[in-house]
């Protein structure tokens, strides 16, 4: 039971978190996406929430930086990404 709700509170706090940045959406989806699947593999294996803590650590670190290289492909030379989602040609200058 215990293993549960600590589970659903990691899950819960890391998506409030990956939702308060905008400028590092992809880094911060990555970071959630990874630290909720790594703490469900991690408790998987080892059964106790030391292994969720650590896949969860694991997964949060490597889901930033695979999020933050494709948001970093996602940028083209010369647009603006607003934060409504919307790319347009930047103004000379930018």
């Amino acid at each position: 039971m215990i293993r549960k709700l600590s589970l659903a509170a990691v899950a819960a706090l890391t998506l409030a978190a990956s939702g308060c940045t905008t400028e590092d959406r992809y880094t911060a989806g990555g970071a959630g996406i990874g630290g909720l699947g790594g703490a469900a593999i991690g408790a998987g294996i080892t059964g106790d929430a030391r292994g969720a803590l650590i896949g969860g650590a694991i997964g949060a670190g490597t889901g930033a930086v695979v999020g933050n290289v494709v948001g970093r492909s996602q940028e083209r030379p010369g647009y603006c990404r607003y934060s409504d989602g919307n790319i347009y040609r930047c103004p000379a200058g930018y």
